[in-house]
């Protein structure tokens, strides 16, 4: 039997478990089996998995015009292997391209499908000498990797550009984002080995030039905390308040925020999730007494007036997050969404009867969709008549002179702010995942 390295066995097996709707890619990677992996070898498994995912759809197209029978169904197992060497191939340069195929007809081999191998032996190496070998990732292949009608949407509602530019964004790999709050971690992270440069928004934001800093004690003892940077944008946006609730907690990041920028506040973090408050308990558990983890659906919360500030980060399609997450593209369907906005309303609906009187709603979603964001906050503020929207630009001047923001990053998010008035992020205009981000203020 030939010897197939550790990443692409390890990358292999995640594929597999996505393709089977078992787990997600991010949970997967970040999982004991990877994370025992020599560092190139982690790095390698992580490039073939989000790449797999990112280029599906091309992959899939260039390998079905070199089948003998372009419609027939191949095997998970198969088209997981022809999928990892066609990657390689297309857009790894620096992997041989035997290595690529031969690899990959061992996967379909040991997976149990020896006859299969040869036709992906054949396949790749059709595939190696056409002209598609040669194609990189053109702004034409990013637009053909994501689905014809998340596409289509997204150029009526923000133009032409504007999608070739988040199409872009949903086949790269993330900037790695870290949150540092103070000079001395900075410094320590330097000692390291770690080069950063500004965040473009945040003075706390850092991205990630070179250097593990998974690696690093301050990562380990959460000094510095891996975020990006419009999910740090969305928590600071929520401000002061002496009692504040998180309605929609996991993993905890925000909440970190929210108490980092209110230590002597009471905060209560819900999160429906068993495993996931699990989680989340374990990440807050530094933190005390100061915040209280609840199990609770969001969209059923009983308090009325409690709280000065509540965060409403929503679950979203996550349509903002593809390069990322890349395998949503592959399982969300349009109808999902008014499923998705239905919760949405809920929640928000929850959040401004939970708040006191003067108090401000943050609602925010990873989403790019209307219906999971302008159209909630306009369906609920339209049954709720004692709240309305707080002016984006008045918060963004606070944020700017609390020194939150830098001077270009708050110059910046002011072209972002929505006809409505809401804040909204699109891919490939900031190094960041996509975001809307509404905040609101309870009258009466």
């Amino acid at each position: 039997m030939a010897a197939v390295s550790p990443a692409r066995k390890a990358a292999y097996q995640i594929l597999l478990a996505v393709e089977r709707g078992q787990s997600h890619s991010d949970d997967l990677l970040r999982g004991k089996g990877v994370s025992a992996l020599a560092a190139a070898d982690r790095n390698l498994t992580t490039t073939l998995v989000l790449g797999v995912l990112r280029w599906q759809l091309h992959l899939d197209a260039a390998l079905q015009a070199l089948l003998a029978r372009p419609k027939a169904k191949l095997d998970t197992e198969v088209l997981t292997a022809l999928r990892m060497g066609a990657f390689q191939l297309l857009h790894l340069d620096r992997i041989p391209a035997r290595a690529a195929i031969d690899e990959s007809v061992e996967l379909a081999k040991q997976a149990g499908h020896r006859f299969a191998s040869g036709m992906v032996n054949a396949v790749l190496r059709k595939l190696a000498a056409s002209p598609l070998s040669s194609l990189n990732e053109t702004e034409q292949a990013a637009v053909a990797a994501h689905p014809a009608w998340m596409v289509e949407r997204w150029a009526s509602f923000y133009g032409a550009e504007a999608t070739r530019a988040i199409c872009r964004h949903g086949q790269s790999q993330p900037v790695h984002t870290v949150r540092v709050t103070g000079a001395d971690v900075e410094d320590e992270l330097a000692r390291a080995g770690i080069e950063l440069e500004p965040g473009a928004l945040l003075t706390a934001a850092h991205a990630v030039v070179s250097g593990d800093v998974t690696a690093t004690a301050a990562l380990r003892e959460g000094r510095a905390r891996m975020q990006d940077e419009g999910s740090q944008l969305v928590a600071e946006m929520a401000g002061r308040g002496d009692a504040i609730l998180d309605c929609c907690a996991a993993p905890g990041g925000k909440t970190l925020i929210l108490a980092e920028r209110n230590p002597r506040a009471r905060i209560v973090a819900c999160e429906a999730s068993a495993p996931r408050l699990d989680y989340l308990r374990q990440r807050l558990a530094p933190l005390g007494a100061r915040v209280e983890c609840r199990q609770a659906d969001a969209t059923a919360l009983a308090e009325e007036s409690a709280y000065d500030v509540v965060l409403a980060d929503v679950p979203c399609s996550g349509t903002g997050t593809l390069g990322r997450n890349p395998e949503i593209r592959h399982r969300l369907h349009v109808e999902d969404l008014a499923r998705q906005a239905e919760r949405q309303r809920a929640i928000l609906a929850a959040a401004l009867r939970a708040v006191r009187p003067g108090g401000r709603v943050v609602y925010s979603t990873c989403s790019l969709e209307p219906e999971e964001n302008e159209q909630v906050v306009a369906a609920v503020l339209a049954q709720v008549r004692n709240a309305r929207t707080v002016a984006m630009n008045a918060r963004i001047t606070a944020m700017l002179n609390e020194g939150l923001l830098t001077a270009s990053g708050a110059e910046r998010l002011r072209g972002c702010i929505t006809p409505e008035g809401f804040l909204r992020l699109l891919p490939g205009i900031f190094d960041t995942d996509g975001f809307f981000i509404a905040v609101m203020e309870k009258t009466a």
